[in-house]
């Protein structure tokens, strides 16, 4: 007979119980355990009891949750409202009502399509959702329709709402009165999920969410705040939030605020630290190498063309400009073969156009440059196809180079060492969402039967815009979640089932 013990069960004979635990310790058992069961031999009978849900120490009876479009449920590119309905807040929320959790209110969306009706404001970026087109050649499409959802027509007279959410938001936005404002949408000062249920014009997220008196909450955010500078190729159009500066501006600063603000009145809660942006399927689907095999004379008229480029380069060495290995990093020459590098603008490399003009900074990508999945709405399987990469260079916007992903990474892990000090110190939970994607992305995750990776959409845990999770994904990190709230508050939630939930949407959601 074997028997097996571990944080959720306990396993003992019934001989064993009968013979020596006393009723004291029986007592003890049951309440340490989410389930007691007791193993069979030839002679004993199975007998399972099962525990309660319970919440510990922490008080679920109002939950708010804050954060961005990963708290919102943004999914395939959209905010749709089958999507909201998923999200990992809301799973979490479904959990906490069996402890006493009261109602939670999301800010729905009017439809599956997502994004905005532009009757009134021009909105890119705002379109419907991406769904699984099932091939492998071009697996993501847009639905068709137009959106029903007006961002003028507000339904704050619905909440308030619990799930404070808001896609596109920075740490330092969370703060920002007006951010809610229907005329500082123009103005890029403000958001337009979030104009939809602010209380007023003139609110801020947080000062929305304390009005609500949370006793319990969750935070996460900071990911905007280093996504923006990875998804537009370290461009410089949208700068990493530095750590340092007042709050409003530097994100310890800032996240120091609004930790401090949402446990001012007692309320407990969980935050959860900012994973590497280049983990994710937006920066690893494409590969530095995208290059389909090149016939002979597309090699030969392609050196032909950087010939002259690599005497210039050469030239620059020559006069003391560059390093021997800078001159080596960037000598432009194509080889026959399938999955070759392209070539890409590195604003790091040195300015050698005194010698010409046309040596301008580029190089070849290498193992160490991320390639983005699409740049202002563009898959970048067309543009390479259009001759970028191989006869122009590609522009900074559609590569992340090595000394950028070095950049983000010190700033985020900055951040990481501000949040997880703030969780010890305030006495939350904490979630290492770092390193559970981190996971994912380096030989994938298995969560019971189910095995999550980020491969872009079929590796279960990313949606269609490679950036944001899928249901599963969602899953995922309600259940990891919860893993960090039982451990902190001695609450006893169960992961949800996996299985329960899609890897994708499909086109049409009933």
């Amino acid at each position: 007979m074997v028997c097996f013990l571990d944080n959720q069960s306990l396993i003992l004979t019934k001989s064993i119980i009968k013979n020596t635990i006393m009723i004291k310790n029986f007592k003890w058992l049951f309440l340490v355990s989410l389930t007691f069961i007791a193993c069979t031999s030839s002679d004993d009978e199975t007998v399972v009891v099962d525990v309660p849900v319970t919440a510990g120490s922490a008080d679920f009876s109002k939950y708010v949750s804050l954060g961005n479009s990963l708290t919102a449920g943004f999914s395939d590119g959209a905010l749709f409202k089958t999507g909201q309905q998923g999200s990992y807040t809301s799973i979490l929320a479904q959990q906490f009502a069996l402890v006493g959790g009261g109602e939670f209110r999301v800010p729905l969306m009017n439809d599956d399509i997502g994004g905005f009706s532009v009757t009134t404001f021009p909105f890119p970026g705002f379109g419907p959702r991406l769904y699984f087109t099932g091939s492998s050649a071009n697996p993501a499409a847009l639905v068709t329709g137009p959106s029903t959802t007006d961002v003028t027509v507000s339904i704050a007279s619905g909440g308030p709402y619990n799930n404070m959410g808001v896609p596109g938001a920075k740490s330092f936005h969370l703060l920002a009165p007006g951010y809610g404002s229907l005329a500082g949408i123009g103005l890029g000062t403000a958001n337009p999920y979030f104009v939809r249920f602010a209380s007023s014009p003139s609110t801020s997220v947080l000062a929305d969410a304390m009005a609500q008196s949370p006793t319990f909450f969750s935070l996460w955010i900071g990911n905007n705040d280093v996504l923006g500078y990875a998804t537009s190729g370290g461009d410089g159009s949208n700068p990493i939030t530095p750590s340092a500066g007042p709050p409003g501006i530097g994100f310890d600063a800032t996240f120091t605020t609004l930790v401090q603000t949402l446990v001012s009145g007692g309320a407990k809660g969980v935050i959860a630290n900012i994973p590497y942006v280049n983990s994710i399927p937006f920066f690893t689907t494409v590969g530095f190498n995208p290059i389909p095999e090149l016939t002979q004379a597309q090699v030969d008229q392609l050196n032909a063309g950087y010939g002259q480029y690599n005497v210039g380069v050469a030239a620059a060495k020559s006069l003391g400009l560059i390093t021997e290995e800078e001159r080596v990093q960037r000598t432009i020459v194509f080889e026959k073969g399938k999955k070759r590098p392209v070539v890409m603008v590195d604003e790091y490399l040195t300015d050698i156009t005194a010698v010409s003009p046309a040596l301008i900074k580029m190089r070849l990508t290498t193992k160490a440059d991320f390639i983005v999945l699409s740049s202002q709405g563009t898959p970048a399987s067309a543009h390479i196809g259009a001759g970028n990469g191989t006869a122009a260079p590609l522009q900074d916007r559609w590569v992340l180079s090595k000394n950028e992903v070095a950049e983000l990474k010190t700033a985020t892990d900055a951040y990481n060492v501000t949040i997880k000090a703030l969780a010890e110190s305030n006495n939350l939970a904490f979630v290492n969402a770092n390193a559970v994607l981190s996971q994912v992305a380096n030989g994938g995750i298995r969560f019971g039967n189910y095995h999550l990776s980020s491969s872009y959409a079929t590796g279960g845990a990313f949606s269609m815009d490679g950036v944001h999770p899928c249901p599963r994904g969602y899953a995922l990190i309600a259940n990891k979640f919860m893993e960090a709230i039982n451990a902190k508050y001695g609450s006893t939630f169960k992961p949800v089932d996996l299985g329960k939930y899609k890897v994708q949407y499909p086109k049409v959601i009933n």
